[in-house]
């Protein structure tokens, strides 16, 4: 019996408070017929009431043979929801046991990669980079978090990302990365200084600020490159491209 009975029975044994000696066994993880024989005669020597949540039909079609042989009481929770949405929609149950942990589990190793993307975005935290799956390089305003935050949500990647600026020293941990595990982004001076000038108008900032000149754009893309170079990861280009297609070139690249 796994977590699904389990939370059913609690509910409905809560409406005899004066029960106090009922006896749960679990037996959960039961995928096979030999397995399911020595919890039936278990339940037959304890003459108790078989409660399964078996998705496979012939152990549920076992199970209700035993029961009615030994007059066992018997109820299978899922058996008759299962049975309804099948007549309701016409498809077939893909009878997979323990479905929903692999569910809850794929859903929780995406919730940690964009939780990861989140702690470890625009090098906040460089001890990240050896827990990553990818750190992501390159210059302010050339899709480092948005890329960092698709490649989690999309694929479970955990990425961090790190903004390349001449004025600070890149962190040791960077030289101690594998560079199979690392990429750069780059674009040209024109594209970056469009990107740029739009991102300060939306804060509503002046475009003369050195941020957005063209002089200043060139410094850090040479910067960029140079740094990407002597580090040996790979260097994809980002202009005009969607979060998708950068996502989708890298993880071709990198066989992510």
């Amino acid at each position: 019996m796994g977590d699904t009975n389990q939370a059913v029975i609690n509910a409905a044994m809560a409406q005899f408070p004066e029960i106090t000696n009922a006896e749960i066994k679990r037996f959960p993880l039961v995928r096979d017929q030999k397995t399911l024989a020595d919890v039936l005669k278990q339940a037959e020597d304890d003459k108790g009431i078989i409660i399964t949540s078996l998705v496979q039909k012939d152990l549920l079609t076992y199970t209700k043979t035993f029961a009615a042989a030994h007059n066992l009481k018997h109820l299978d929770i899922i058996e008759t929801l299962i049975d309804l949405i099948q007549n309701q929609t016409g498809l077939t149950s893909k009878e997979v046991p323990g479905a929903l942990h692999k569910l809850n589990d794929s859903y929780y190793t995406k919730m940690n990669a964009i939780n990861f993307a989140s702690k470890y975005d625009d090098g906040k935290d460089p001890k990240g980079f050896l827990k990553a799956d990818l750190v992501i390089l390159g210059p302010s305003r050339t899709s480092k978090t948005p890329l960092s935050m698709y490649l989690a949500n999309n694929h479970s990647l955990k990425v961090a990302n790190l903004p390349l600026i001449p004025e600070v020293a890149l962190p040791e941990e960077i030289y101690e990365m594998d560079p199979k595990k690392m990429v750069g982004l780059m674009t040209n001076t024109e594209y970056l200084q469009k990107v740029r000038t739009n991102r300060l108008h939306f804060l509503g900032l002046t475009a003369t600020a050195s941020y957005s000149d063209p002089k200043r754009i060139q410094i850090e893309l040479n910067y960029a490159k140079k740094v990407m170079t002597d580090l040996s990861v790979p260097i994809f280009d980002i202009t005009n491209q969607s979060i998708e297609e950068s996502a989708n070139k890298i993880l071709e690249s990198l066989s992510l």
